[in-house]
């Protein structure tokens, strides 16, 4: 396992105090690695899951030439610049075969996905004949040989991959699983993710107001955004700024979890108790980010609780022997990652989207992909110097051509948690970009699917 320094060392142009968003994703793609215990989860547990194996088909789908919809089936070799005159002489229903043979200027009627009998290729949609019960004409023209039919295997061939490992189940994939008749499919175990909010100044839902503190929110915006991609929370609630109550905290979670967020005390140059304890439990670097809002993040390795006693935050604060330490935990629990985000409601959620969550996605095995943008014409001019990466909130809509716009959704501060909530997207302005004119195209991260 790398270290910290060895990771960054095959950074190009590394530095802690002006990262760039693309430089922290890279570093975390180094830093994180999948779970590997695996298992058999049933389809009703699947959803958000991750594959930890191909799912091969165990035979064709569809397994039979059948209808794609309802019509008349007949040999489309008969077609020609005349009209046809067919015979009918039977009904094929889906789920079992129809029996008999189709002579040359007959047909069969025949319902969607029924099996197309012997020798018939083509099936002419019902609204496009005229006739009886007994005989339809099919107008020139309207078709070619082999219209309407749906192939054996032209879904999935039997012996070849369906689903791919490193895929996430979403309810399409749950769909394709059952239609191979799996009841099980085998999954990535859930990640186990610990989350706390510090600060003497956080207040618990259900605690008094007092003068000078707020009530804690990303507890609760963190707590959805783990839920909605599937992992499994650890709630640990606010954590009080004192050493004592850090240490059990950090170390506690560490033993239970694969990552670890907290939200506050990790600014550039703060001397506080969390940034402090940080150090001293793990292999951390602290960061200022070239964005806004966020700009400074904690990362690393928070090892678990066989740790000499931590007397007082000064002791806390001296260099660490890494290698000591990891000698000490070499037959425990390896530890959690850390995410050390910002303590601004709108901060922690950006950092989150921008960066925790495809680093945790990496960490339930899935295949990595680049997070999609959106084009979208901005309605107002936006002011932005080159040299850092901003994100907006917006609100995308459609113009009257038809086209997305987008607009900011009000205040932009990182503590302005209303205008986080009328957006449904983050306007991405990226580190090299300048000044947006009213017309501009722009990208958009979505919420819908992450949010």
């Amino acid at each position: 396992m790398k270290t910290l320094d060895q990771i960054a060392a095959e950074l190009q142009g590394y530095d802690p105090q002006a990262l760039s968003a693309d430089d922290v994703l890279r570093f975390l793609a180094k830093l994180v690695v999948p779970v590997q215990e695996v298992s058999d989860v049933p389809l009703f547990e699947a959803l958000g899951r991750v594959l930890s194996a191909d799912v091969v088909s165990p035979f064709d789908v569809p397994p039979h030439d059948n209808s794609a919809m309802d019509g008349y089936a007949f040999d489309g070799q008969q077609l020609t610049d005349a009209p046809l005159n067919l015979e009918v002489i039977g009904t094929a229903f889906a789920g079992k075969a129809w029996q008999g043979s189709v002579k040359p200027g007959q047909c069969v009627k025949i319902m969607t996905g029924a099996i197309m009998p012997a020798g018939l290729d083509t099936v002419v949609p019902q609204e496009l004949v005229s006739g009886n019960d007994h005989s339809i004409k099919i107008a020139p023209r309207l078709l070619k040989p082999g219209d309407n039919r749906r192939h054996r295997g032209e879904d999935l061939m039997q012996g070849k991959a369906a689903l791919f490992k490193g895929d996430l189940l979403t309810p399409a994939r749950l769909g394709l699983a059952a239609s191979l008749g799996l009841q099980t499919v085998p999954c990535y175990r859930q990640l186990k993710v610990a989350y706390f909010s510090t600060g003497d100044e956080i207040l618990s839902l259900g605690d008094s107001p007092r003068e000078g503190a707020v009530y804690d929110s990303n507890r609760y915006t963190v707590y959805g955004l783990l839920t909605r991609l599937g992992c499994q929370v650890i709630d640990m609630g606010v954590v009080r700024d004192d050493p004592v109550s850090l240490r059990s905290a950090f170390t506690q979670a560490a033993v239970q979890a694969d990552a670890i967020i907290t939200s506050g005390g990790v600014s550039v140059g703060e001397a506080d108790h969390t940034k402090a304890m940080m150090k001293v439990l793990g292999d951390v670097a602290f960061w200022r980010i070239a964005m806004r809002p966020g700009r400074p993040m904690a990362v690393g390795r928070i090892q678990n609780a066989v740790l000499q006693p931590v007397s007082d935050i000064e002791s806390a604060s001296k260099p660490r022997d890494k290698s000591a330490t990891s000698s000490e935990n070499s037959s425990s629990h390896a530890g959690a990652i850390l995410f050390g985000l910002p303590g601004n409601p709108v901060a922690v959620m950006v950092t989150f989207l921008a960066f925790v969550r495809p680093a945790l996605l990496q960490m339930m095995g899935a295949s990595p992909t680049p997070q999609p943008l959106l084009k979208a014409r901005s309605q107002e001019a936006m002011r932005k110097k080159p040299g850092r990466t901003e994100y907006q909130r917006g609100w995308v809509s459609v113009a009257d051509d038809g086209t997305l716009q987008v607009k900011t959704t009000g205040n932009q501060g990182s503590g302005v948690l209303s205008s986080m909530a009328q957006a449904n997207g983050l306007i991405v302005l990226h580190h090299a970009q300048s000044n947006v004119a009213v017309g501009d195209t722009i990208d958009v991260l979505m919420f819908d699917g992450v949010m």
